[in-house]
């Protein structure tokens, strides 16, 4: 059971450190210094206080790769493109991805059981088919990252909490290949659940997502600040709601509390969000999955989505005018 971690980051390494502790065939894919540090100081991954140190097989390229059973993909969706020719490489008829991108993802509508919507491509992650014609849906396990860790120096992987990485085929069958991964993460030290509508939980992450990512960005205001201004709090809860609504008219039939995923998000306190964080780095914002194409999907499902059309329309200016986002 061949597992390559293509692009060996933040969530990559956590990951990577873990598999390879309990001796699995795992790969890493990284570049420059944090490839070079993996290399010559093996990789460290930080967590309650103490620290693993492992030497993982770490390559620069896909061709040094090889082959794999299951490729991990933890990047920004807009990252993804650039990494076709790499997955080519790395694939054969029976390998599977495991698809933690955040956002909707391009294969969304892949058999989906309206047939109005069934196999409809996602344009604003997709535009161009590349990823659902080169990859293709069938290949893909969804998985939505619950960790989060970071990057402190090059080699050097600091979890800061969450061991939850959630498993779903599209379809929500129980195969062969995801209770072979389920166990094999659970065996690393994760909780591995296999679900069975994956399509519903990725809009449970997205509605904080959609919501407090570009409203941080716009504001630059942490998470506690954003849901303790009244006036703030109301747009969020708004676009939630439009969100909420969508995914209402494509089949999906979870109970969402508004009020309760906004104190949630204050709960975490005085937190940045990634896009923010992006926006003050000086790195590509990732608009499109995470705002773009939910109102994409109002479009395709006829749901109005004012809040989110406002929202959208300033934080792609904010990010133009930054050069973070074409």
């Amino acid at each position: 059971m061949k597992i390559c971690i293509y692009g060996a980051g933040a969530i990559g390494g956590y990951l990577g450190a873990k598999l390879t502790e309990i001796g699995a065939d795992v790969t890493l894919i990284a570049r420059g210094p944090h490839y070079e540090a993996i290399r010559q100081d093996g990789l460290r991954l930080r967590k309650d206080g103490k620290e693993l140190v492992v030497y993982p097989r770490c390559v620069d390229t896909a061709e040094k790769a090889g082959k794999q059973d299951y490729i991990f993909v933890t990047l920004k969706a807009h990252s993804v493109p650039g990494c076709l020719d790499a997955f080519e490489v790395l694939m054969k008829d029976d390998t599977s991805f495991v698809w933690g991108v955040n956002g909707i993802p391009w294969w969304y509508f892949h058999n989906h059981e309206n047939p109005e919507y069934k196999d409809k491509r996602v344009t604003s992650v997709d535009p161009d088919g590349s990823q659902w014609d080169r990859i293709g849906p069938e290949k893909i396990i969804g998985c939505i990252v619950n960790p989060a860790s970071e990057v402190i120096k090059p080699g050097v992987i600091q979890h800061l909490e969450g061991d939850k990485f959630q498993l779903g085929e599209i379809n929500g069958e129980d195969t062969d290949r995801i209770k072979k991964l389920s166990s094999t993460l659970e065996e690393a030290g994760f909780q591995a659940p296999i679900r069975p509508n994956i399509k519903g939980d990725i809009w449970l992450k997205l509605f904080g997502n959609l919501s407090l990512n570009p409203i941080s960005s716009l504001t630059t205001s942490t998470l506690v600040k954003i849901c303790s201004d009244q006036e703030v709090r109301n747009v969020v809860k708004n676009m939630m709601n439009e969100a909420h609504e969508i995914s209402k008219n494509l089949g999906i039939d979870k109970p969402f509390d508004v009020e309760r995923r906004i104190e949630a998000a204050k709960a975490v306190g005085e937190h940045k969000t990634s896009m923010l964080q992006d926006l003050e780095r000086d790195r590509p914002m990732e608009i499109d999955a995470l705002v773009s194409s939910v109102q994409e999907l109002g479009r395709i499902t006829k749901v109005p989505t004012p809040t989110i059309d406002t929202v959208l329309a300033l934080v792609k200016l904010r990010a133009k005018e930054a050069k973070l986002y074409k």
